[in-house]
């Protein structure tokens, strides 16, 4: 398998791709999900509304973790996770841009 030159992108462009990468996975929607209508939850809540494993469900909150979308913090022996607001935000400013990109007014080339 090929090495990823993402030095001839764009930093906007490399976060952009990070970002999707690490919701690219339903499971990790609907963890993402869960938590901006709780907005807090312990890790074991997540098993009871989605039908994973706890193992499962710990490996994808670790990828949101590392994307930065999520933060955690140890209450005995719970983790309790909530959305990151700051990286949230930048989140949604970067998908914007995307869909303000000159020429993605929604006009068809063929």
């Amino acid at each position: 398998m090929g090495v990823t030159k993402s030095d001839i992108y764009t930093d906007r462009q490399n976060r952009l791709a990070a970002i999707f990468k690490a919701i690219g996975h339903p499971a990790r929607v609907a963890i993402l999900e869960q938590l901006l209508t709780a907005e807090c939850c312990i890790c074991r809540d997540f098993t009871d509304e989605i039908a994973l494993s706890q193992p499962t469900v710990s490996r994808h909150l670790k990828e949101l973790k590392l994307a930065g979308l999520i933060s955690g913090t140890v209450e005995g022996t719970s983790v309790s996770y909530c959305i990151n607001p700051e990286r949230w935000a930048e989140v949604k400013e970067i998908i914007d841009i995307l869909f303000k990109v000159e020429g993605s007014q929604g006009k068809s080339c063929c």
